[in-house]
C-alpha cells in the first residue's frame, strides 16, 4: 500500500478485492455508468468506477456521480460514443450524455511532463491544445499549482495522482472486484482520511483540495489525518489564486450537501471560512453574536431542509451570509457619508457583492434574486394599504419571509412581531386579512388623508 506514515507515498501494488470480498452491488450502479464501462471493455479497453462512487457504496451511501477512468484517450471515447464532448482545457474529459445524467470519462493521468514543457505553457497561456505538443500538456505555477494536466499514464499512476487514499479505489467491471491502491479500506474502517503523497504539495498543486478534506470529514464523519491537517491553516491563504468562477461550485458542494453545520465548524477550526468570506470575518469573533448565531441557524435550517429533499437556493444562502456585512457598510455609509439610509443600503449592496465576487463569483441570476430578498427585509415593514397584497405576489416573497423569520429568531423584538405578523397574513382568509390590516391601521393611529393642493383657477379674459 502507499505509505500513510511517511510524508511522500510511493507507487505501490494494488490490494484486490473479489467479488466475494466486498459488499458493491451492479444494482446499486447507474445503468448508464454501466453502459460506458461495458462499451469500453467490449472494445479492448480498460473501464474502471473510480472515486467518490466507490467510497460511498462501500460506506452504505448512494452515489450522486458515476466517475469512469479509462486507458482510452479522449478522442478514442468520443468515437465510440455518438453522445460523447470533450470538455475542458485544463483537464481534458470526455462526457458521454444520457439526457440529464452525464458519465464523466477520464484517461489514466500519469505523471507530469518537463520543468521545461511547462515553462513553454506558461509563456503561451492563451494557446490552443495541442496534444503532439508534449508543453500543452502539464504547467504549474510558481506556487506549485497546476494549470494544466493532460498526461496519460497508467493505472497505478493515476491512483497516485488521486488526492485522497479513500478516493483511490476502483471498481473493475471485467471481474467486479476492487483494486485498493492507497489504503482507502483500511482509512475506511480508521475513520481517517489522508492525503496522498507529501501535503504541501498536494495543496499547492491545487489549493482546493484543502477545502475537499473539511468536505470529505464532515460528509463521511471522518477525522482528517494529522499530517493532512495540521499544514491546512498555512496554506489557507493559497485559495485566492483560485478562479473565482470555481470557487462558486465548491462552496455550493460544501453547504448544500446536507452537512452544512459541521462543514462551517471545520473550516473555522481549519482558519478557511476567512478566504471564503473575507468581509463577514470580522463579525464572527463572539459566538454568541448574532452574526455567529444566524450562521449557525441558517446551515442548520439549511441542512434540515437537504437532508428532506427539498431545495435551497444558492441566492438565499449569499442573501443571509452577507446580511450582517451589507448592514455594517449601510449604517457606515449613512452616519460618515450623511446619506438617507435607502440610498446607503443601495450603494452598501453593490458594496458587499463587489468585494465578495473577487473571491466567489455569484452568477448575476444569483445576484439579482440576493438584492431582492435583501430589499424584502425593508418593504416587509410597509404593511398600509395595499402594501401588504403586493408584496404577497412578489416572486421573492417567499424567499423574504424566510429569511425575516431567521432573522426574527436570532434577534427577536420588533422583528419577531412582524415576522408572526407576516405569518398570519398569509394563512388568513380575506376577512382576517382585512381586520388585521384594520387593526394596524388602527394601533399606527390611522392614515391622515392626503390633502389635494388647491388650484388657483384661471383668469378669464
Amino acid at each position: 500500500m502507499l505509505g500513510k506514515s511517511s510524508a511522500k507515498a510511493e507507487a505501490s501494488q494494488a490490494v484486490v478485492l473479489t467479488r466475494e470480498q466486498h459488499s458493491i452491488s451492479r444494482k446499486d450502479m447507474s445503468e448508464n455508468a454501466l453502459k460506458v464501462l461495458y462499451r469500453l471493455n467490449n472494445n479492448g479497453f480498460k473501464g474502471y468506477l473510480v472515486g467518490g462512487c466507490v467510497r460511498d457504496m462501500l460506506l452504505g451511501l448512494k452515489p450522486k456521480d458515476f466517475d469512469v477512468v479509462t486507458d482510452a484517450t479522449p478522442e478514442q471515447v468520443k468515437e465510440l460514443f455518438r453522445n460523447c464532448r470533450i470538455v475542458g482545457r485544463r483537464f481534458r474529459l470526455a462526457h458521454v450524455m444520457f439526457g440529464r445524467e452525464v458519465i464523466e470519462v477520464a484517461t489514466f493521468r500519469g505523471h507530469h511532463a518537463s520543468t521545461e514543457a511547462a515553462e513553454k505553457v506558461a509563456k503561451q497561456p492563451k494557446s490552443k491544445f495541442n496534444p503532439n505538443d508534449k508543453a500543452n500538456l502539464s504547467a504549474h505555477s510558481e506556487d506549485g499549482q497546476i494549470l494544466r494536466d493532460n498526461t496519460f499514464g497508467s493505472i497505478e499512476e493515476d491512483a497516485e495522482r488521486r488526492d485522497f487514499d479513500v478516493n483511490a479505489m476502483y471498481y473493475d467491471i471485467a471481474d467486479f472486484s476492487i483494486h485498493d491502491f492507497a489504503g482507502g479500506i483500511e482509512a475506511i474502517k480508521n475513520k481517517t482520511i489522508s492525503l496522498i503523497g507529501d501535503p504541501e504539495t498536494r495543496y499547492r498543486e491545487d489549493p482546493v483540495r484543502m477545502l475537499r478534506a473539511v468536505r470529505f470529514s464532515a460528509k463521511l464523519d471522518m477525522s482528517i489525518g494529522k499530517e493532512t491537517a495540521e499544514i491546512i491553516p498555512s496554506l489557507a491563504s493559497l485559495l485566492a489564486n483560485i478562479p473565482a468562477a470555481r470557487m462558486f461550485e465548491e462552496v455550493n458542494k460544501l453547504f448544500l450537501s446536507g452537512n452544512a453545520l459541521k462543514t462551517f465548524r471545520l473550516l473555522l477550526e481549519y482558519q478557511l471560512f476567512d478566504q471564503l468570506f473575507p468581509q463577514l470575518m470580522p463579525l464572527l469573533q463572539d459566538q454568541t453574536s448574532r452574526e455567529f448565531r444566524l450562521l449557525e441557524q441558517l446551515f442548520i435550517n439549511t441542512d434540515n431542509r437537504i437532508n428532506n429533499d427539498l431545495r435551497v437556493t444558492p441566492a438565499y444562502l449569499y442573501a443571509a451570509l452577507l446580511w450582517y456585512p451589507l448592514e455594517t457598510r449601510a449604517q457606515q455609509l449613512s452616519v460618515e457619508g450623511g446619506m438617507n439610509m435607502h440610498d446607503a443600503f443601495l450603494l452598501a449592496s453593490n458594496d458587499v457583492l463587489g468585494a465578495q465576487v473577487k473571491r466567489i463569483m455569484i452568477p448575476k441570476r444569483f445576484s439579482i434574486a440576493m438584492r431582492e430578498i435583501w430589499q424584502l427585509q425593508t418593504r416587509l415593514p410597509k404593511r398600509f394599504g395595499r402594501r401588504a397584497y403586493q408584496q404577497l405576489e412578489l416572486p421573492r416573497f417567499r424567499a423574504g419571509y424566510d429569511f425575516l423569520s431567521l432573522r426574527a429568531e436570532i434577534e427577536g423584538g420588533d422583528l419577531a412581531e412582524l415576522a408572526d405578523w407576516w405569518t398570519e397574513f398569509q394563512q388568513g382568509t380575506p376577512d382576517s386579512r382585512k381586520d388585521m390590516l384594520a387593526k394596524l391601521q388602527k394601533a399606527q393611529g390611522g392614515f391622515k388623508k392626503r390633502r389635494r393642493p388647491r388650484t388657483r383657477p384661471k383668469n378669464k379674459s
